[in-house]
């Protein structure tokens, strides 16, 4: 499976704009610029789309992880903090608030340890991952 996103940008760094358009037209000429990335800008910016996909990417794996170790999480809603520092991103922080019937503390723990560490974004990313999961 491939996905597409299409980014252009015009003008210099710090002064120029870009527009980001996904494959599914979720972004369609989306702007962003050096405010929104480095100051307090109001558009997107890389780093946030990557919190996005993070976000996503481990709530879908832990649903998947529960339902293999027999259960459904009745809302899984996780926050993810991406930091960038040097031009580097060095930092991503899921914070995950669960509700999951009938599950251990234990054991709801271990799933979400194994989200973190198999959704294909963690596994793309080379920064440092931190989980702060809990079960409501």
């Amino acid at each position: 499976m491939k996905r597409t996103a299409t980014a252009i940008w015009k003008g210099t760094g710090k002064e120029g704009t870009g527009t980001l358009t996904t494959q599914s037209k979720v972004l369609n000429n989306t702007p962003y610029d050096y405010k929104s990335r480095f100051e307090n800008g109001t558009y997107t910016n890389p780093e946030e789309l990557i919190a996005a996909a993070h976000a996503g990417c481990f709530n879908m794996k832990l649903s998947f992880v529960l339902g293999e170790a027999g259960f459904t999480p009745e809302s899984l809603e996780t926050v993810a903090e991406v930091t960038l520092e040097n031009g580097t991103i060095t930092h991503s922080k899921l914070v995950l608030k669960a509700k999951v019937p009938g599950i251990s503390k234990e054991k709801f723990q271990q799933c979400a340890e194994d989200a973190k560490a198999n959704c294909p974004i963690s596994k793309s990313l080379t920064a440092k991952i931190d989980l702060e999961a809990t079960l409501l």
